[in-house]
């Protein structure tokens, strides 16, 4: 174990590590995380707008999604077709996109055309092509990818359990927004949105590849120079609910009966117990086969082909979820026996062979995340978002590589909150 530790730190110490810098522009205190990489003549940027993400929605569900798009329509000037030809000439990659808590633009390129990328980005923050015909093409696509999910029934499963979870607060809303809420949003509603959060003060840049720090720090300061300083609120934190809630939804014609379950999960993100969890959470639900729900649902009983369970952490928000299909007549039992699994995986803990197992293929797996510069970048910025010294991931694989089973087990049989499960199903 100790020797596939080693071999990860010498595959990590050919690259240069990545860095935390600050840069200072209208008083705003910007956060860059930079990685040197000249092994080959690329370059890559993201900016990544804290507290923009969905949970910012209100009370139009798929606004800050919507708006993401409507930002990748390009400026007023070129159009979406001339803004995207721009790209396509000079090979660069562009996109914009909203999870739960940010909205993260991103550019690459060949480092000769990465100029004139940060260029168009600059030129986009400037006039963005914020128009009618832009808004009523984006909203159709958007509400008929909409329509076409009323039949995805993993999906409204999904969402019926977050509603669950988090009922009254933003997360209990689909992130997508529902056909009501996206029929509702309004140019006024898209530009507010974006001149509130395309601000300094809520970014975090990121940048790497063959470029020096000068040039990284001097491209950023051109990038964000046409934002407004704005201000950015704290992210505030939901717990999920832990009454043992079911909402059943019934369809004719489907043979497969989708169960998804949630649970609280008291846990945070900056918690130095993260590590712990996921070794845990690699044993019950996560590990594929060999994984407890696995073994016991599938290979032992033949219930389903496949089911999984898994924590997620993050700053605004932690919960315990799984999923599974069966057959409708099989339900009832596989419903139970997911109960059971956690019941007695709380009670009893892991065991050595199943520790060993997920030491094995955490780290021995570990190098393949950090292969490519986009990778690497994204781990970093993921240690500094979570609170966390940049590099820490490989203290965490040593305390990964020593973890014994009695701090483990020590760690499972204290969140006993999982068990306090609640069912969102899709059935006959």
């Amino acid at each position: 174990m100790r020797r596939i530790v080693a071999l990860i730190l010498l595959l990590e110490g050919i690259f240069m590590s990545a860095t935390l810098e600050y840069l200072t522009i209208d008083t705003i205190r910007v956060p860059i995380i930079f990685e040197r990489d000249n092994s080959l003549p690329i370059a890559a940027v993201q900016l990544v707008f804290q507290k923009s993400g969905s949970i910012e929605d209100g009370n139009l569900s798929g606004l800050a999604k919507l708006s993401a798009k409507m930002l990748a329509q390009g400026t007023k000037s070129l159009g979406n077709v001339g803004f995207a030809k721009k790209l396509e000439e000079r090979a660069i990659r562009f996109g914009v996109h909203a999870g739960t808590e940010t909205m993260v633009l991103e550019m690459s390129a060949l480092k000769e055309q990465f100029k004139p990328g940060i260029q168009l980005i600059k030129e986009l923050f400037i006039e963005p092509n914020l128009t009618e015909e832009s808004l009523q093409k984006v909203k159709t696509t958007t509400i008929g990818t909409l329509m076409r999910k009323r039949n995805d029934y993993d999906y409204i499963a999904a969402i019926n359990l977050k509603r669950l979870l988090f009922q009254g607060t933003p997360l209990q809303n689909p992130s997508e927004g529902t056909v009501e809420s996206v029929s509702k949003i309004g140019l006024d509603h898209v530009k507010k949105f974006l001149e509130d959060h395309l601000v300094k003060a809520r970014v975090i840049a990121v940048i790497g590849g063959d470029l020096n720090l000068t040039e990284a720090t001097e491209m950023v300061k051109e990038l964000l120079s046409p934002l407004p300083k704005g201000k950015l609120e704290p992210l505030p934190f939901y717990e999920a609910r832990g009454d043992r809630r079911e909402h059943i939804e019934r369809e004719e014609s489907i043979e497969q009966a989708y169960i998804y379950f949630g649970s609280p999960y008291h846990m945070r993100i900056e918690s130095p117990d993260l590590y712990r969890s996921k070794v845990a959470m690699f044993i019950l639900g996560s590990g594929g086969f060999g994984s407890r729900m696995m073994e016991e649902i599938r290979v032992k009983r033949g219930l389903a082909y496949s089911a999984y369970s898994f924590a997620r952490v993050t700053r605004s928000h932690s919960y315990f979820t799984g999923y599974l299909q069966t057959k409708v007549e099989n339900q009832k039992e596989a419903q139970e026996l997911v109960k059971k699994v956690i019941e007695e995986f709380v009670r009893k803990g892991a065991t050595e062979k199943e520790l060993e197992e997920a030491k094995k293929f955490i780290l021995g797996s570990e190098p393949l995340r950090n292969e490519t510069l986009s990778q690497r970048l994204s781990r970093a910025f993921n240690e500094f978002y979570s609170g966390k010294p940049l590099g820490y991931s490989k203290e965490e694989l040593k305390k990964i590589e020593s973890l014994t089973l009695q701090e483990l087990n020590d760690f499972i049989t204290s969140h006993r909150e999982i068990r306090e499960l609640s069912f969102s199903i899709v059935t006959r």
